[in-house]
């Protein structure tokens, strides 16, 4: 891998990732752009004791354009967009309208590859291993700004979960604070620390799935499974078989497979409601441990926590979305329609 980092016309960074060490990247941004002014702001709910960002410049980002002017294909000819070059491998940048910025954190836009009409299930095992390698080359920068305490990898997929630019991509979130969900686990983990004597939470849940019918697939290094409390109609959870607080403590093996086993899950997502049906809207956000003081979580370290993907989709049948209406929505409480044994069952039946 070849990292190359530049710099847009209006000061935020990009950064090119290629598969090729003799790729050179020296093209210029050559748009008419001011400096970015963010009004990002994080204020605490003090009934809840969670973070609400506050960004209202984000009304003015763009919203579905044609795809002849999408922001995230390459520059061609007249056409300028966010990436300069012609071409590109996979492309990181901070975005320009950030839900997080300067001292409440950071935003960026991760390119999966320069095919505006591709996804993440049509790259190669090459191409996904290169985002891989973006993405634990990213958490680590991000890691060391003193601004952040926990780094979010994600993808949105699907206008049905809100996605506004059709192109393949995905963002990180380096977020100045633990994350709520991130706390719960951590409770969780040191509530079970402390009633077992010392046993991790992780791994005693890994070896439940492990000893049940709700995997999906296992390989040498990773295993996939729905969790026996399914929030999502369909819903996977990606764990290494090794436990790691976050990508950066991932072997070279563990690396190597985790394309062949990630893409498997991806396509199966888009057969589950069968051929002809529109691609599957998801999301695929990897937990990590945050890079933080865990003073407050007593007994309980960063190694504790095991690094994993999450991947669920809204779609909870052909032509039906799941809604978060009162109970979800009101009181965080999830209806769940469809049993997790039957969802993973279904993700086997529809293997390549």
């Amino acid at each position: 891998m070849k990292k190359t980092s530049t710099r847009l016309a209006d000061g935020r960074e990009l950064i090119y990732y290629d598969l090729r060490d003799d790729t050179v990247r020296d093209a210029v941004d050559r748009r008419p752009l001011e400096r970015t002014h963010t009004t990002s702001e994080v204020r605490r709910d003090p009934l809840l004791g969670d973070q609400v960002a506050i960004a209202s410049h984000r009304q003015g980002r763009t919203y579905h354009p044609p795809a002849d002017q999408c922001p995230l294909c390459p520059t061609e000819g007249d056409r300028l967009s966010e990436i300069p070059d012609s071409s590109y491998d996979v492309v990181v940048f901070e975005n320009r309208f950030p839900s997080l910025a300067g001292d409440s954190g950071r935003c960026e836009v991760v390119c999966f590859t320069s095919d505006h009409d591709a996804s993440f299930a049509s790259l190669t095992e090459e191409q996904a291993r290169l985002v891989l390698d973006a993405w634990t080359d990213r958490t680590s920068e991000l890691s060391h700004l003193p601004s952040v305490e926990q780094v979010f990898c994600f993808e949105n997929r699907g206008e049905e979960i809100g996605v506004t630019l059709g192109h393949p991509h995905g963002q990180i979130y380096a977020y100045p604070f633990t994350t709520p969900r991130t706390a719960l686990m951590l409770r969780s983990l040191a509530a079970h620390k402390e009633a077992t004597g010392g046993e991790n939470l992780f791994d005693a849940v890994l070896a439940r799935e492990l000893a049940d019918e709700r995997v999906v697939l296992e390989s040498e290094h990773w295993v996939a499974f729905v969790p026996y409390a399914a929030h999502w109609p369909y819903e996977v959870h990606l764990y290494p078989k090794r436990r790691v607080p976050d990508l950066l403590g991932l072997d070279e093996a563990t690396r190597s497979e985790f394309p062949q086993v990630y893409l498997e899950l991806l396509r199966r997502f888009d057969r589950i409601f069968g051929e002809g049906e529109p691609s599957t809207p998801y999301i695929a956000a990897w937990h990590q441990a945050p890079f933080g003081t865990l003073e407050e979580f007593e007994g309980v370290t960063r190694d504790d926590f095991a690094l994993h993907l999450e991947l669920f989709t809204i779609r909870r049948t052909s032509g039906k979305l799941k809604f978060l209406a009162g109970s979800e929505s009101g009181m965080s409480v999830f209806i769940n329609d469809v049993p997790p044994e039957r969802a993973a069952e279904r993700l086997r039946e529809v293997a390549s």
